[in-house]
């Protein structure tokens, strides 16, 4: 079984949480909040509710669709209050104990804890609570929360969990649900998103507002940086325990990961990306025919392209949307046709064009190349390639899914290597300052920045203690089980 599929060349979310407290049919519609996250993983997902006496939990690898469109298992997942849970690797493999949401029997009731982030110093601490006698299940740094939450000396669950907060870094939105409460934390500067929604009285916690559209809830406002919210059936209550610094969401929800009709900072995650185009077209004029996005990822900047420069767009490449991420090749010998198996030319709108490929991000360029070659072979004169982002020269350590340093085409090679390698007529990319104007701002306050871009910059929010003392790439054995 060979790996042939070219979001491989793309950045990778590690999750999307969803919580409902209040409603009698929780199970359900987490799992309708899960179908709309399945963007940010595709590697397992799970459900955890409560009835009010029990917990009940079913996680699973693969799609939402494969396992929680099936009434038996809806009715298996009892109880009006719910969290859940869809997942793609970064830290701990793909296998059923690192599916989320985790759950544990603690001294003052169960916990089931869903993340969206990565912790810069789990290996630290797991191995402290290792030395001290905890026992792991996982390789998921979420246990790492888990462990420190039952070890605190409190009496009280959040006041356990705040314990806990306050020992880890990193960035990290949490949704969790207890015998009583349903919380969600967002870390202090905000790195992971987490909305606040309400449907019909019954608060909703989730990573995008498009998962509150999906059942009929309504965006009540964004969970702010650094805050804890209790939910209970006495009310809601915010709590901000940490020292209070500037919030730096992750620029990357508005330039890839977030869906497009999700509503960030008060606008569209679209027209963030429309506005990318606009900024690149303004910086960089090309001669060309037609604007081409490479799809799907890079229609919205390439609209705003072709808007700003007032060259044609044209749906030059055709996506197919029927196949999964693992393909059985028959034979070793097709393997240069992989690309073609989601991307072929719509080779009447290239032929003897000048093309500009849009798209929005870079990352080792394997793929660039392939598409770069399949709209020459489709009889294109000259193919540029325009990225509507600044170039990815840092690893990320928050929850993205990026190369080592070694890896990232942008990181060790020019502008004139970088076309050499992909073959293109000329590369241009997005300015820092472009891309803060794209989202709304006159350019970057360098003191107090606005936003996470440390993949751009190399000016990362928190320490990295793991990557700093070596024990990142730490693994750890298990049981092998099969599902």
């Amino acid at each position: 079984m060979i790996q042939i599929d070219t979001s491989e060349d793309k950045l990778h979310e590690e999750c999307g949480v969803f919580g409902i407290f209040g409603s009698p049919d929780a199970s359900t519609l987490t799992a309708l909040g899960l179908h709309a996250l399945q963007h940010r993983g595709q590697e397992g997902a799970g459900i955890v509710t409560f009835d009010g006496e029990k917990f009940h939990g079913v996680r699973r690898p693969g799609l939402v669709g494969d396992h929680f469109n099936k009434t038996e298992v809806i009715d298996r997942l009892l109880g009006s209050n719910a969290i859940g849970h869809v997942r793609y690797s970064t830290t701990g493999n793909s296998i059923l104990k690192n599916i989320q949401p985790l759950y544990a029997d603690l001294s003052s009731g169960g916990f089931a804890c869903a993340h969206n982030g990565n912790l810069t110093n789990a290996s630290i601490l797991r191995d402290s609570l290792v030395k001290d006698g905890a026992i792991f299940q996982s390789t998921s740094d979420t246990e790492t929360i888990l462990q420190l939450v039952a070890k605190s000396s409190r009496q009280q669950t959040v006041d356990k969990l705040i314990d806990a907060l306050f020992k880890i870094q990193g960035a990290y939105s949490l949704v969790i649900l207890t015998n009583k409460k349903l919380i969600g934390v967002r870390d202090p500067y905000g790195i992971r998103p987490l909305v606040l929604g309400d449907l019909n009285g019954a608060p909703v916690l989730t990573s995008e507002t498009c998962a509150l559209d999906i059942i009929g809830a309504k965006y009540v406002r964004d969970v702010e940086h650094g805050e804890i919210i209790i939910i209970s059936e006495d009310g809601m209550e915010s709590i901000k325990p940490f020292p209070k610094v500037q919030a730096r969401p992750c620029i990357f929800e508005r330039i890839y990961f977030s869906r497009p009709d999700s509503i960030v900072g008060g606008k569209t995650v679209y027209t963030y990306r429309k506005n990318l185009g606009q900024e690149l077209a303004k910086e960089n004029h090309i001669d060309a025919d037609v604007i081409i996005p490479v799809p799907d990822s890079g229609v919205p900047a390439a609209l705003g392209y072709s808007q700003e420069s007032k060259i044609p767009f044209e749906l030059g490449i055709i996506r197919n949307h029927y196949v999964g991420r693992t393909f059985i090749e028959p034979s070793q010998s097709i393997r240069q046709f992989g690309v073609k198996l989601k991307h072929n030319a719509n080779s009447s709108y290239i032929k003897n064009k000048k093309v500009i490929l849009i798209d929005d991000s870079i990352v080792r360029g394997t793929t660039a190349k392939k598409i770069i070659k399949m709209v020459y072979d489709a009889g294109a004169k000259e193919v540029h390639l325009g990225i509507a982002c600044p170039p990815i020269k840092h690893p990320d350590f928050y929850g993205i899914d990026t190369p080592d340093y070694n890896e990232l085409i942008a990181a060790k090679s020019s502008l004139e290597e970088i076309n050499n390698i992909i073959g293109s007529k000329s590369i241009f990319f997005l300015s820092l300052e472009g891309t803060y104007k794209a989202m709304g701002y006159e350019k970057r306050d360098n003191e107090t920045p606005q936003f996470t871009d440390h993949c751009f910059t190399g000016d990362y929010p928190t320490s990295l203690l793991d990557r700093e003392q070596g024990t990142v790439s730490k693994q750890f054995s298990l049981l092998s089980e099969k599902n």
